[in-house]
């Protein structure tokens, strides 16, 4: 369990010091907002989150990777009960955790009690590096305990969910970063994973555009589901990112914590 930690932690920190890096040297959009403003309130957020992991684990010590541990030494779990080779038993369980994660975001955004939580990582008026990881620390242990429940379901192997998950955490990181890809190579690569311009559509203000492309890594499952906006509206430069609060209060972290509560 140490190493997986070790594992995860270096690859976020790799990949979050890369885009953080990139950004000011090829940024897609101008900043509503200074880093200095915004990034205190994300990155608090984020050390609330991993506290509140932490505090998780102490009444249920599994988390995802264990629960895979355990749900293949009690044999439970529908890949636990075939015979397949390793590579594919990893590529099912990815494929399928991500199209649960994808549905898992389409339903915080249709179920209002769900979105109450989902708007603080929408209500970021710009879209870089840390929004990837600005969630609510409700929505953090929600989704954490969902993911458990799909382990035992699924058994996949812990290889598998650790690969998933730096996945989803890497191509979070990339999605959410204010970074400008060439047209050619944003096209090439949107065809598997999820770009940056794709992903910024989801953070529009506007309803109809932030309804669509849930993706976190793979693209494929927008297109499949019919959920895919290409492009937004506006433009990515004209458009507006964030929700109806166009001040300076989503970059407070007592309001974005307070955010569900309010009517």
């Amino acid at each position: 369990m140490e190493q997986d930690l070790l594992w995860r932690g270096g690859v976020f920190l790799g990949l979050f010091a890369l885009f953080a890096g990139l950004e000011p040297l090829a940024p897609r959009r101008a900043r509503s907002l200074s880093r200095g403003r915004r990034w205190p309130t994300n990155l608090g957020i984020t050390l609330l989150n991993t506290l509140a992991l932490r505090g998780l684990a102490i009444v249920l010590p599994l988390l995802a990777i264990g629960a895979a541990l355990d749900a293949e030494a009690q044999g439970w779990g529908l890949l636990n009960r075939v015979d397949w080779p390793g590579w594919v038993d990893l590529v099912l369980a990815v494929l399928i955790l991500d199209l649960a994660i994808w549905a898992q975001h389409l339903v915080t955004h249709k179920v209002p009690l769900f979105w109450r939580f989902h708007r603080v990582h929408h209500a970021d008026r710009d879209m870089d590096v840390t929004t990837g990881f600005r969630f609510h620390p409700v929505e953090i242990l929600a989704s954490m305990g969902l993911k458990i429940g799909l382990v035992y379901l699924l058994g996949p192997s812990a290889l598998a969910v650790l690969v998933f998950e730096i996945l989803l955490s890497g191509t979070a990181l990339f999605n959410h970063s204010n970074l400008a890809l060439p047209g050619g190579l944003d096209r090439v690569v949107r065809l598997v994973l999820v770009t940056p311009d794709m992903h910024r559509v989801h953070h529009s203000i506007h309803r109809e555009e932030h309804d669509s492309n849930y993706g976190f890594c793979l693209s494929v499952w927008d297109r499949i589901f019919r959920t895919h906006v290409p492009q937004p509206k506006a433009g990515h430069d004209a458009m507006t990112v964030g929700l109806e609060w166009q001040d300076e209060r989503p970059a407070r972290l007592s309001w974005a914590l307070g955010l569900p509560f309010r009517r």
